[in-house]
């Protein structure tokens, strides 16, 4: 639940002020709390904070900006302001909107299974504009999908969440399991084998109230695998502790299309998300298996640890031949993305540099980044097997990320502008507005630039 309160609850205003505004601030205060903020030493450095006081009581808050331009400078407010007490922003040279969902995403915590030792400060909706509660509502979203350890987020729990979603805004999702689930999606289908929890794949379409049969057609695959063991190649210990993040992908463009119908943006919108759980049994995926795939290639298993382009390629085949303008996939697909780029930048692959462009733009302007890497076709070959169409994996222990995106790429026919994401979804460690655990990456990005999209 978002750290709004009632409309009708009093509230008091916070002050954000930069360092040039400072002494102009300071000359329209009382002299009491112009003292409080010299004995603070208030420099309206980024993220410092004074509580004021009058003669009543609790008078306000004032917040130090520095140079931040990103909603992170709003994200410490509702956990350094008194708990359970409510505010609203007064007008200052920052945009209204990053300050609400700043302190909006600061104010969350994955409370469902443990409650949470002290209560937010809440924003009140008051003079909140609609969007930011929107966005702060799908990333929240994201991050609980993330969060949720795996004995609770199965594939079947997790096909449930999205249908469930979709169905809030009115959509009829399918839900596919076995039989058709082996017959249509079969080497997504190879991966889920090896549990007992069975796979499933959720598909749904939807279009914005003002979207007409030329709109634009966003078509998006999220790897949904709710723990990855690593299967008969078997992770260590150490590097299975975060796995259950690894349906990250799936969580993020399920946010993503949550708030693209909050938004009802003029876009016709396909959505299908693979569930698995990548698991050792005796029906599992073996190294050395030729598997079969949604577009008709055969496929050998290098390693069953590359388990999220099985379940994504099946996805791509079928979501590329219905031709949307843009074709995105967004999945925690390797760990060589995090050596190159570390945990904080999402690589993106794009075989169109207009679509990249756009997303690298609006990664930019949303203080979400993101950072292109090459679909070298000089690899390709590495992907050779000499009995099946294409291996998973390369046998070179080089550029693994881009690996990955070039086997992907097989499975995008007939061209489509396509982006792959290759998110950590995860945050190490708490910063404001990014509590630790699960998050979002790139997903503003992608929707701001879908936003721009439409606006051809």
């Amino acid at each position: 639940m978002l750290a709004l309160a009632s409309d009708n609850v009093a509230s008091l205003p916070i002050y954000a002020v930069r360092p040039l505004a400072l002494a102009d601030f300071i000359a329209e205060l009382s002299a009491a709390q112009a003292a409080q903020l010299r004995l603070h030493a208030f420099e309206a450095a980024a993220r410092q904070l004074v509580l004021l006081s009058d003669e009543n009581g609790p008078a306000g808050a004032v917040l130090g900006l520095g140079e931040d331009r990103s909603p992170y400078v709003f994200g410490d407010l509702a956990n350094q302001l008194p708990a359970g007490s409510v505010w609203h922003f007064t007008p200052g040279d920052y945009v209204a909107d990053d300050a609400a969902l700043g302190f909006l995403l600061g104010a969350y915590a994955f409370d469902q299974l443990k409650p949470r030792k002290r209560a937010p400060a809440l924003l009140s909706p008051r003079g909140v504009g609609s969007r930011p509660v929107a966005m702060a509502d799908a990333i929240c979203f994201a991050r609980d999908l993330i969060n949720m350890p795996p004995n609770h987020l199965g594939p079947v729990e997790l096909a449930d969440a999205a249908a469930a979603m979709a169905s809030s805004f009115g959509v009829a999702p399918l839900i596919i399991g076995n039989p058709e689930l082996q017959a249509r999606y079969p080497a997504l289908a190879a991966v889920a084998a090896g549990s007992e929890r069975p796979g499933r794949v959720v598909l749904f379409s939807w279009a914005g109230s003002k979207a007409s049969a030329t709109s634009p057609l966003i078509s998006l695959c999220g790897k949904g695998v709710c723990f990855d063991t690593g299967g008969y190649d078997l992770k260590p210990s150490a590097a299975m502790l975060k796995m259950k993040k690894d349906m990250g992908g799936a969580a993020i463009l399920l946010g993503l299309a949550k708030l693209i119908m909050a938004s009802d943006l003029p876009i016709q919108l396909q959505v299908r998300i693979g569930c698995v759980e990548n698991s050792i049994s005796g029906r599992a995926m073996r190294p050395s298996d030729v598997l079969q795939s949604h577009a008709g290639k055969t496929i050998e298993v290098g390693n069953t640890d590359a388990e999220g382009r099985l379940v994504l390629c099946d996805l791509l085949a079928e979501a590329a031949a219905e031709m949307p303008d843009w074709l995105i996939d967004a999945a925690t697909l390797t760990g060589a993305a995090r050596v190159a780029l570390g945990p904080d930048l999402p690589a993106l692959f794009c075989n169109n540099d207009q679509l990249a462009e756009r997303i690298l733009k609006a990664g930019e302007i949303t203080n979400d980044p993101l950072w292109r890497l090459p679909l070298w076709a000089g690899y390709n070959s590495w992907l050779d097997s000499n009995v099946a169409d294409m291996n998973t994996v390369s046998s070179k222990p080089f550029a693994g990320a881009i690996i990955a995106a070039l086997f992907l790429q097989r499975f995008v026919s007939q061209q489509p502008a396509w982006a792959h994401i290759d998110v950590y979804a995860w945050n190490d460690q708490a910063r404001p507005g990014r509590p630790e655990g699960g998050e979002a990456q790139s997903l503003r990005a992608i929707f701001s630039a879908i936003e721009t999209f439409t606006q051809r």
